[in-house]
């Protein structure tokens, strides 16, 4: 890049695109995988620039879990539709050939856990790429495993491969810096599914343009031509809002940063009966039930004294998803010190504080925790009571060999 065009902050793999590598495109028929989040720094939409720029000639859209506008919640089938303002088709890769007969916000919860399970209704169909020889992803990713956005990268990479159509990522901050990693290694491919397709840890510390690389030398079989357009400026050492990039709503339960900084940890009461803040201005940050007491879950978590982090008591009532108006109360978590805290190590202290107080009321959905886990020895080594420390320890050492099977494919230092 220019020195007049240099500026201060991370340049997102989009703007390196549309300045250095157009010729990737020429004379070419283009689809975009983006959503609301696909912005420039100046919060330009990814769409509009395609759009609007003469060179590139943009044939379809694609949007992933949530939608091309990044507004249907999680378990909410998205379907095929079209873009008006653009004259474009907008492919589902979230449902596209489920019917659901009914949604109610009560019962999404339940269908997200039973369809995110599955690849039905994610796998891009080779008629919606008929007309296309290049396919260009533009995703903002939180860092964690379960955020099903790498699962539609990869799923979109197989079909390239087999249709013999270009695919090309334009990368993006690993928002929760690419150092730190923590969780099991998913146990493969007995508990792959959308929520964790491939072995890596839970939270893995890289890009989605490191991670395609990764996913393509070790685990296609057939291999789709690869292009990934990095970033300028970014540091693995780098928190998301070190980098000067305005951060947009990838989901709408992801909606701000500090969201994505408990999320690793806090996903997994999607895989229990404790509500996980869904319905509420603060999902994940607050957690409860409408049997436990959040002064009594407070005091025994602050005995703890689990580093980089603190609890208050919280009373919230959900508009949808577990325990729709139904009065809660738990705590609120507030992350004090982010170089410390370990998200997974604290809410696994959590949950088995919570079961601890109220083994008859608290529960497992056994396979749905054990998908996002990757493993289902966590989930029974709470149950039997062994402590959170130790269950985390386990790991240690799958995450240095995971730590040095990725070294080849990181493209940032």
């Amino acid at each position: 890049m220019s020195n007049k065009n240099a500026r201060l902050g991370v340049v997102p793999g989009v703007e390196v695109f549309l300045e250095q590598h157009l010729d990737l495109v020429k004379n070419r028929k283009v689809g975009l995988l983006t959503n609301a989040a696909g912005v420039d720094r100046q919060q330009n939409s990814v769409l509009e620039l395609f759009y609007e720029n003469p060179k590139i000639e943009l044939k379809a859209l694609f949007g992933p879990e949530h939608g091309l506008r990044a507004n249907a919640q999680a378990g909410e089938y998205v379907p095929f539709s079209q873009d008006e303002k653009h004259n474009l088709p907008v492919f589902s890769l979230y449902g596209q050939d489920l019917k659901f007969d009914s949604y109610s916000g009560k019962d999404l919860d339940k269908t997200m856990r039973v369809f995110d399970t599955q690849d039905q209704g994610k796998i891009p169909k080779k008629a919606m790429l008929k007309e296309l020889e290049v396919m260009i992803f533009d995703l903002q990713d939180v860092g964690t495993r379960i955020y099903t956005f790498a699962a539609t990268m990869a799923y979109c990479m197989k079909v390239c491969a087999k249709t013999g159509i270009e695919f090309i990522i334009l990368d993006r901050p690993n928002p929760l810096n690419g150092l730190d990693m923590e969780g099991p290694i998913l146990e493969y491919p007995k508990f792959s599914s959308f929520v964790g397709l491939y072995p890596i840890p839970i939270r893995h510390a890289m890009t989605l343009g490191e991670l395609a690389l990764y996913f393509h030398e070790n685990f296609l079989k057939k291999k789709p031509l690869l292009k990934v357009i990095s970033m300028e400026g970014w540091k693995r050492h780098m928190w998301f809002d070190e980098t000067s990039l305005p951060w947009i709503p990838p989901s709408p339960n992801m909606p701000n940063f500090k969201t994505a900084m408990v999320y690793p940890g806090q996903i997994l009461f999607e895989g229990t009966n404790v509500s996980e803040g869904r319905g509420t201005t603060r999902p994940f940050e607050v957690f409860g039930a409408p049997w436990i007491d959040g002064d009594l879950l407070k005091k025994r978590l602050h005995e703890l004294d689990l580093p980089g982090v603190e609890f208050q008591k919280s009373e919230f009532t959900p508009t949808f998803s577990k325990y729709q108006s139904e009065f809660c109360s738990g705590c609120h978590i507030y992350v004090t010190d982010r170089n410390i805290y370990k998200p997974l190590f604290t809410t696994l202290h959590i949950i088995s504080v919570i079961l601890d107080l109220y083994p008859k009321k608290f529960f497992f959905h056994e396979d749905y925790f054990d998908k996002v886990m990757g493993t289902h020895k966590v989930r029974e080594d709470i149950e039997q009571g062994r402590q959170a420390a130790d269950i985390i320890h386990a790991f240690d050492d799958e995450i240095r060999e995971f730590a040095e099977r990725r070294q080849p494919y990181l493209l940032y230092s």
